[in-house]
């Protein structure tokens, strides 16, 4: 033992009895009677011993026992609190395979409860995270790019199928069933009128008005103005199917713009006339209509001609890729609201528009809202910049198709 761990005891009578570290000193120890002793023999006599005061001295890690022993005493009061909250409890003496203590009553059900709840957070959370791994994954940069890998096989098929097939494969079939308007030029119909096309035999046939004289002939119409005599504020379901009269005003249908669009590589011919007598056309090289899955989306490209770009006018305004609005369905880029309910038609919209072909019919210049005819490349355009002045009006509007490759 080291000095740190020596006891001092003071006390003469037992200094015989300490071993080497013990340093006694001598205390004299005094024993007197207390009181009477008694004459009889056995008769016990009361003595009072005096000895000094006793110092020990500890080492100094009895103080760390102290602070054990209380942490010891804590934990033995949790323990009973545990043991009182558990009276229901009754153990089940452990056989194999052990079981922990199970409890009945109320308890049981608590247990089951909180049990049941704790393997269903277990699994949400790791079913959260094998999403969130997913996720991980499908950023925005490996979805691009898996999106352009599929248009590019896609393209690559549909190039490969076309070439497979002959101008004169095309010509065998077209007088069993014209496609489109200008399969009725190659058997030599040059007079304007309604004719029945099959784009696609597995959509059945259905009739179109062709323009068989303007500009060599074999144009597909697909929209017409002629008087406002037909509204073209009309529903989805509408424009899906198409309204109006082949003599007089009419919108085609976006599924069988579709089908005709789909079927070849298409050109798209505006005309316009405003009631001054001024004409100007626009012509695009590229021109297809998705079907209605993708929301009619247009793509259009390639423009020339004297009625400029409207439909692609600037980054703000650009028809190209968009999708086809209805004052029912709402697909435009405009973020507070329905370009199609504003303007009382269905068009492509942007957020909102450069050009709408589909607008209201006015008979003369108009002011407010410009929900009419509405072309934005004019050539007295300038003059609308403000809102108090008046409106262009168009007196007539046709849009027709022809395929690229066209030969009249």
């Amino acid at each position: 033992n080291t000095a740190a761990q020596t006891v001092w005891l003071h006390s003469a009578a037992l200094a015989t009895n300490f071993p080497a570290w013990v340093t006694p000193t001598s205390c004299p120890i005094k024993l007197r009677p207390s009181g009477q002793c008694g004459a009889e023999e056995g008769e016990d006599c009361p003595y009072q011993l005096t000895l000094p005061p006793l110092t020990i001295h500890l080492p100094k890690q009895f103080r760390l026992l102290e602070k054990t022993m209380k942490e010891l005493q804590s934990l033995k009061e949790v323990v009973n609190k545990l043991k009182s909250g558990c009276q229901e409890c009754q153990i089940i003496p452990p056989t194999p395979p052990f079981t922990l203590p199970s409890c009945s009553g109320p308890s049981q059900v608590k247990l089951n409860r909180m049990s049941a709840s704790l393997r269903n957070a277990r699994s949400q959370i790791s079913a959260l995270q094998g999403r969130l791994e997913g996720l991980n994954l499908l950023n925005m940069d490996n979805v691009q790019a898996m999106v352009d890998r599929r248009v590019e096989n896609i393209t690559g098929v549909v190039n490969k199928l076309r070439s497979t097939c002959t101008t004169q494969c095309a010509v065998q079939n077209t007088p069993q069933s014209p496609r489109d308007c200008s399969d009725y030029n190659v058997l030599e119909t040059r007079k304007n009128g309604v004719y029945r096309v099959t784009p696609d035999p597995r959509n059945g046939t259905f009739e179109v008005y062709c323009d068989m004289e303007s500009f060599g002939g074999g144009w597909t119409v697909i929209q017409q103005r002629l008087n406002g005599s037909v509204s073209f504020n009309r529903t989805w379901v509408e424009y899906k199917k198409g309204f109006g009269n082949f003599r007089g005003e009419f919108w085609l249908g976006n599924d069988h713009i579709h089908l005709l669009t789909k079927s070849k590589d298409m050109i798209l011919r505006i005309e316009l006339e405003d009631f001054e007598g001024v004409r100007e056309y626009a012509k695009y090289d590229q021109f297809y209509v998705a079907n209605e899955f993708l929301r009619y989306r247009l793509s259009v490209s390639g423009y020339s001609g004297t009625a400029g770009n409207a439909i692609s006018f600037n980054k703000h305004f650009n028809h190209d890729q968009k999708f086809f609005s209805t004052p029912d369905r709402d697909n435009d880029m405009y973020p507070s609201g329905n370009c199609g309910a504003y303007y009382s038609s269905g068009w492509w919209f942007d957020a909102c528009m450069s050009a709408n072909l589909n607008g209201k019919y006015y008979h003369k210049r108009y002011k407010g809202v410009r929900n009419g005819i509405f072309w934005g490349t004019w050539h007295n355009m300038s003059t609308e910049y403000y809102p108090t002045n008046y409106r262009q009006a168009f007196k007539t509007v046709k849009m027709m198709i022809r395929p690229k490759n066209y030969a009249p």
